[in-house]
């Protein structure tokens, strides 16, 4: 990993007819690479690809230019390989083997001596490695690693996500061991080297379905009637030390995995669902931000003043484990555990977060569901997420933990800048703005961009706002989403763009995110006064820069096992009719996603029988060239489901 890192890092756009970066492919085979100082990217055609892959790093040879045409060029050299492993379907042609993979943008079948089958069958699903292909005339040449089961089979299904995003199922048994040798008890010694809050009220607030608990939060008045707030996050650093076989397997994997089915921990159970999770009624070890407010914070529309912060070491104990439906009964009746703790909370919960985004941080939220799964992983249920107090209430204290972690080492580094770990948001690129601004237009809304090309926060929330509830909130709130930068790690601090602060950081899941461990790390030496090398820097950018990247592949891991059952659970509504909005048209066809599952599926152009429907690019539409009939994004349109592919994880539906 590292040594791909560093690799990358050396890859500069060379001069003249040579460029090197990064290489992405379309499902035609058609690659395309950035270069400095061209609107558009180099095209390369399938027979000029050379064997490379989506992501790979390469070598790119410019042809001459033609004027008014995109630049091409052809790949001379792979210089850096993405992946080298693929997930697909087992295909015997006669007396060969090849793996037909599922990943659309890998173009060429995978050859598979017999020596190398594990005895796979034909039409299973397996995992194959790539052994050599140094010859683009021929195609590549593999061995099969795992054999994953049949096409459909849920199990089968879902580790070919797992593997075809590069996580892996299981622990190697040197990690598994070494997690296993650490003592449930904790020392004395330990206790008197951390402040002690164990007799202080203390609860977590998590998803029902929760398993690992990284945060907590303390609530006392003090006698003088100001209110102490502790955020309490697993000490995970404590058990993951540098260097260490957990340490280099959670470096590795980057972050832990949320799938429908299965979650893929950091860190093995041991520690994540065990020792480091902060569970009701055991003492555990925690990092923690202790906020004093002045007495009035928790009047509604004052000003929440923090009088007095204090970040370090301590050992609480948890009295109580709140799913977020049982501490929204607590809010909204005013009686049960906990209840003048919690009512302290959400009243300064509000004034945190009016003040928030009164100082500029956009407010993104996007429906989202819930998939309900039977004893064999079937979806028998999709239920859209309901945000409530409970929800903002723990995002404006786990926020608030972050900024401040931030800001202290800000503060303890004017003289000299101190090594840390930021999250960083860029602004939008004035190019994608300028986009968004001509499709905000088209959809009946303007944006207003500053003489910079700069777009506001506080005109991106007015927008949100004003399309809250209506058929196009979601359309409206993903192009702005696209239009974002990804946020990121880095040693690098630039600021956090979408919430608005100028210090940032991740301090509060150590138990899933490898970042907020290094937070922990260095938060702890810097309190300590302690020195750090020159070098570190390097590995802690090097570390953070793969983090970011595995992060992203999370996501996308995520994303695809909800389409997955999307899918799945929709096979058995062929022929029945929904309510849904156009989310996308295209030349092809036009994108709906219905109302309740969110699920999305597409109306083929050449289905639409009533007329010849041709792209109106500038106003996002489908127009019939007889009828004038047209189909827009934001429409609300009903559709009857034609066909749910569980191979290609898609939906086919028809106007009704």
């Amino acid at each position: 990993m590292q040594e791909k890192i560093e690799k990358a890092e050396k890859i500069k756009h060379a001069e003249g007819r040579w460029v090197e970066g990064t290489i992405s492919l379309t499902a035609k085979a058609i690659g395309y690479i950035s270069m400095e100082g061209e609107e558009k990217d180099i095209e390369i055609d399938a027979s000029s690809l050379n064997t490379a892959f989506h992501g790979d790093t390469v070598k790119v040879l410019l042809h001459p230019k033609v004027e008014g045409k995109r630049q091409k060029g052809e790949v001379v050299e792979v210089l850096i390989r993405n992946k080298t492993s693929f997930v697909g379907k087992i295909e015997k042609k006669g007396f060969p083997m090849f793996l037909v993979p599922d990943d659309s943008r890998m173009y060429r079948d995978i050859y598979i001596a017999p020596k190398n089958s594990k005895h796979a069958k034909d039409g299973q699903k397996a995992f194959v490695k790539i052994l050599e292909w140094g010859d683009s005339k021929k195609g590549p040449s593999g061995e099969v690693i795992r054999i994953l089961g049949n096409p459909g089979e849920n199990n089968a299904e879902i580790q070919a996500i797992i593997l075809e995003k590069g996580f892996e199922t299981s622990f190697p048994p040197e990690v598994e061991k070494q997690a296993k040798q650490f003592s449930r008890k904790i020392s004395e010694d330990e206790v008197a080297r951390r402040t002690d809050f164990r007799d202080v009220p203390t609860f977590t607030i998590d998803p029902i379905d929760a398993k690992d608990f990284d945060d907590a939060l303390s609530v006392q008045t003090l006698q003088n009637g100001d209110i102490e707030i502790g955020v309490h996050i697993a000490d995970a650093s404590y058990y993951v030390t540098p260097g260490s076989a957990i340490d280099k397997e959670a470096v590795y994997r980057g972050t832990s995995v949320y799938l429908v089915d299965r979650v893929l921990p950091m860190l093995p159970e041991v520690l994540s669902n065990e020792m480091c999770s902060l569970k009701p009624n055991e003492d555990r070890l925690a990092f923690s931000a202790v906020f004093i407010f002045s007495k009035d914070a928790k009047n509604i529309g004052v000003h929440p003043k923090i009088l007095k912060e204090w970040f370090g070491r301590t050992i609480i104990h948890s009295n109580r484990r709140f799913s977020y439906e049982d501490a929204q009964k607590v809010l909204d009746h005013k009686t049960g555990d906990y209840v003048n703790e919690l009512l302290i909370l959400d009243a300064i919960s509000e004034n945190l977060s009016r003040e928030r985004f009164a100082a500029g941080s956009i407010s993104f939220e996007k429906d989202e569901i819930r998939i309900v799964l039977d004893k064999n992983g079937a979806p028998t249920e999709i239920i859209k997420k309901c945000r409530t107090k409970s929800h903002k209430l723990i995002e404006d204290f786990m926020l608030l933990a972050n900024k401040k972690v931030a800001e202290h080492i800000a503060d303890i580094g004017k003289k000299e800048e101190k090594l840390f770990v930021y999250r960083i948001h860029n602004e939008p690129n004035k190019e994608r703005i300028r986009e968004l601004a001509v499709f905000l237009k088209t959809v009946g809304h303007e944006l207003r961009i500053d003489e910079n090309q700069v777009i506001s926060p506080k005109e991106i929330n007015e927008l949100l706002s004003k399309t809250e509830g209506s058929a196009l909130q979601n359309i409206i709130h993903t192009a702005m989403l696209r239009t974002m930068a990804r946020a990121t790690y880095s040693t690098k601090n630039i600021g956090h763009y979408a919430l608005g602060f100028e210090h940032y950081t991740n301090f509060t899941s150590p138990i899933r995110r490898y970042p907020d461990i290094l937070t922990h790390r260095l938060l702890s030496r810097h309190l300590n006064n302690e020195e750090i090398s020159e070098d570190a820097w390097h590995e802690y950018e090097t570390m953070l820069r793969y983090a970011s990247e595995r992060e992203a592949l999370a996501t996308d891991a995520e994303r695809t096992s909800i389409k997955y059952k999307q899918v799945e659970y929709m096979q058995n509504k062929v022929g029945q009719e929904f309510a849904g909005t156009i989310t996308g048209v295209t030349e092809w066809g036009i994108y709906v996603e219905e109302k309740c599952t969110l699920a999305e599926g597409m109306i083929r152009t050449r289905d639409l029988k009533d007329d010849f429907y041709v792209l109106d690019e500038k106003n996002y539409c489908l127009r019939g060239t007889n009828t004038k009939k047209k189909y827009s994004l934001g429409d609300v349109v009903q559709v009857k489901l034609l066909r749910a592919d569980m191979m290609r994880r898609t939906l086919d539906f028809i106007f009704v």
